[in-house]
């Protein structure tokens, strides 16, 4: 049984992505993007039905949304109830949750008698064990505020693994999965399952970003507080003006920063330099909780196209037996095993398809729903 053609909608921090797919065949029908910057809900929903105009008749609808807390660790039929809990999640994921509650509205006007489903990226990483995901705080703030590590970018992370088990005839035992782009996240697998990974509670803590900080002394940000800035600037600052371009004060582009660094400005310079030390460190620390590695794959927009970034990062990991091609990595094709024959290690650039996740648990939440009508 197949659902029919799929519109899988990714309202991400930067980027509204949409790509209807056959859900038999898993090609591509339609393909669209568009860019936005912050939180302004009237352009999300103006670029919406702008894109959803162009769109076919589809036979469901498919949403990722980034945080579903404790509540959400299974994709779910989308209904008022369903819609107000992510709502509330909002506070959790503010450049996310609302975009893709925008896309919920659009989606029910343009196609109000279809199915829509959530699809979590918080629901991989349910796996994390207890003192992976619990933060040494007080216990009654733990209790109180359902304080936890929730993990984030686990659509993209299911896709690469499932991903590199066929690339390599078998899923890897030991994988760190470095998904770089806009939002960048590296995460430590063990046969599969997510054991360890970098973003927490929101998807602001971890590596650093093109916008975002990432993990910042918490004592550095009450001297803020203290010393004036408002919560609502420090929200600012901390997600929108921040990473890559925080630093550099040229862009959060990876492109752009090296370019810059090409043109001799030492900001990019350094902003390049704190990126790939940030990942090189954080893979070391997976590869400890893992107890050895046998494959680290590169996913996200700068994972997939900066040969560069892949080629500074894997020349520190030498001594895990990290030894990269350097032809193979510059000329890298999709689905690409760039490391050198006689590497310990296996280096993967996988592209990025969480809508293909999201197109499966579609599928399995749609059919199980036509089932239990049918009888």
């Amino acid at each position: 049984m197949t659902v029919g053609p799929v519109l899988v909608l990714n309202a991400g921090s930067s980027t509204l992505k949409w790509v209807v797919l056959d859900s038999a065949s898993e090609a591509v029908v339609q393909r669209g993007q568009a860019s936005w910057h912050g939180s302004d809900a009237t352009r999300h929903q103006a670029e919406l039905q702008a894109a959803l105009e162009r769109v076919p008749e589809v036979a469901a609808v498919g949403h990722r949304v980034v945080h579903g807390g404790a509540r959400f660790r299974e994709p779910i039929l989308i209904d008022e109830g369903v819609r107000q809990e992510i709502v509330a999640l909002a506070d959790l994921a503010p450049l996310h949750n609302m975009a893709a509650v925008a896309g919920f509205d659009a989606a029910r006007g343009r196609f109000p008698n279809v199915p829509q489903v959530a699809a979590f990226d918080t629901a991989f990483h349910s796996t994390l064990p207890e003192a992976t995901a619990t933060y040494a705080l007080p216990w009654e703030w733990t209790t109180r505020f359902g304080l936890r590590r929730f993990g984030f970018h686990g659509l993209s992370v299911e896709y690469a693994v499932g991903r590199a088990a066929d690339m390599l005839g078998a899923r890897p035992s030991r994988a760190v999965v470095c998904h770089l782009g806009a939002g960048c996240s590296v995460t430590a697998l063990a046969d599969g399952r997510s054991i360890d990974t970098t973003m927490g509670f929101t998807p602001l803590e971890g590596v650093m970003m093109a916008r975002r900080s990432g993990s910042v002394d918490p004592g550095l940000l009450l001297h803020l507080l203290r010393h004036g800035l408002t919560v609502e600037a420090l929200a600012r600052g901390l997600n929108e003006e921040s990473g890559l371009y925080g630093v550099s004060g040229v862009s959060g582009d990876m492109r752009e920063v090296l370019a810059r660094v090409d043109a001799g400005d030492p900001r990019a310079r350094l902003a390049h330099e704190i990126f790939v030390q940030r990942v090189v460190s954080t893979i070391g620390a997976m590869t400890a909780t893992l107890g050895g590695l046998d494959t680290v794959i590169f996913t996200g927009g700068i994972g997939e196209h900066s040969a560069r970034t892949r080629a500074a990062v894997c020349a520190r990991l030498g001594y895990f037996g990290v030894q990269l091609d350097e032809a193979a990595n510059a000329q890298r094709q999709s689905d690409t095993d760039v490391a050198a024959p006689e590497s310990m290690v296996r280096v993967l650039v996988i592209e990025a398809r969480e809508d293909l996740t999201i197109l499966r648990q579609v599928g399995a939440v749609v059919i199980l729903r036509r089932e239990h009508d049918d009888n």
